[in-house]
């Protein structure tokens, strides 16, 4: 208790020297918290949304399909199980048939991915009920980017070109009875969503289907001949590299926000052992062990982090807090980076950041303090009090 007045009345006595190495040592306190937020944020809203409109609680894929080979589209399909019908009878699956197709908005040719789904599903986020129409013509429901990328609009036709499970040409109308705005690129560039009983008709594949999407209740993990099962571990293993690549470019800036402190405080250390010899060497021969001195020291430095944490509460609160509530808002260019970003980030501040990193800066600064102060264990206190350097 002694040690901590001590400290306390010879850091208020250092006045702005002390000042300034607790703000800087703040700002890495703030910062460190704002962007571990910001990209917890970005992984928890780009899971919800991929969720909601992909991936659902998991999915079935036909034993030929790869997502990053295009090749095995045209042999990715089989008839749906019956066990899989009853689930979608239940509400607990939708199927989806995957197709290559070309479009030909205002005379240019653009290679797209046909997709039909269920225009009665509920699992997914995808507007498909307005698929129900359409007894002439064949009704598509496309993405916005998608719409920015051909130049279509509701209510527009284009022809639509694909190729049935033969391996013949076919061409039609399509209307673009719907246009929907999601964070999910994976759900929109180059895709055109249809019926998926007019998908299968245009195709000969009755019956038939390429993925089989899980509600997000869904429990049973079903051995399936010619299916295997896709969880979200498997599923989200794309995101979660980028997000481990982002905590990495994150780690860069928190060494160096809180090196910069650290040497501040080191060097305040030094310095402070260098001018006070007179006072070390005097309390020494008034008492007090050398051990006693040094935790003087390691306590003035250590203070250091806890007024940090106190001046950060009082500016980075409220900062914080502000953000979270209003979000931090990204340019329009993001759309491009085909990756499940919103137009908003809401930050995600937890009681175990918020613990992690105040106790980890507060042993940083502690060790900090305690390495100069070794320095007074060979001290002559005879020495140091005629003010010589040992």
């Amino acid at each position: 208790m002694i040690a901590f007045k001590l400290a306390i009345k010879n850091l208020i006595g250092a006045g702005l020297r002390t000042w300034l190495n607790v703000f800087i040592l703040s700002l890495s306190y703030v910062i460190i918290i704002w962007y571990s937020g910001i990209i917890e944020g970005w992984n928890r809203q780009a899971r919800r949304d991929t969720i909601n409109w992909q991936v659902g609680g998991g999915q079935y894929w036909q034993k030929n399909y790869d997502p990053y080979d295009p090749f095995t589209i045209t042999e990715s399909h089989d008839v749906i199980p019956k066990i899989f019908r009853s689930l979608i009878q239940q509400g607990e699956m939708t199927p989806l048939l995957l197709s290559q197709g070309t479009i030909y908005p205002e005379g240019r040719m653009q290679s797209i991915m046909i997709k039909g789904i269920d225009p009665e599903q509920n699992i997914l986020k995808i507007p498909s009920h307005v698929l129900k129409d359409g007894e002439d013509f064949i009704p598509a429901l496309i993405g916005k980017r998608m719409a920015s990328s051909t130049y279509l609009k509701g209510g527009d036709y284009v022809t639509l070109r694909w190729r049935d499970v033969n391996g013949t040409f076919d061409a039609a109308d399509a209307k673009i009875v719907g246009i929907f705005d999601s964070t999910v690129p994976m759900v929109d560039n180059g895709q055109i969503w249809v019926p998926l009983q007019k998908l299968q008709e245009m195709t000969h594949m009755e019956d038939q289907a390429t993925l089989m999407i899980t509600s997000r209740n869904f429990e049973q993990n079903l051995q399936v001949k010619d299916w295997e099962f896709k969880d979200h571990d498997f599923l989200f293993q794309d995101l979660d590299s980028i997000i481990r690549s982002k905590n990495i470019g994150g780690m860069v800036l928190y060494i160096i926000l809180l090196l910069l402190a650290l040497l501040a405080i080191f060097d305040t250390q030094v310095l402070s052992v260098f001018r006070r010899q007179k006072e070390i060497g005097t309390d020494i021969a008034l008492g007090m062990t050398r051990g006693q001195v040094i935790r003087l020291f390691t306590v003035e430095g250590a203070m250091h982090g806890v007024l940090a944490a106190i001046m950060g509460a009082v500016y980075g609160i409220p900062l914080l807090y502000y953000q979270a509530v209003k979000g931090f808002p990204l340019p329009e260019s993001t759309d491009d980076f085909g990756l499940a970003i919103a137009s908003k980030i809401y930050p995600y501040y937890s009681i175990g950041l918020v613990i992690s990193t105040t106790i980890i800066i507060f042993i940083s600064v502690t060790v900090v303090s305690y390495l100069p102060t070794r320095k007074i264990t060979k001290m002559n206190p005879t020495e140091a009090i005629k003010g010589k350097i040992q």
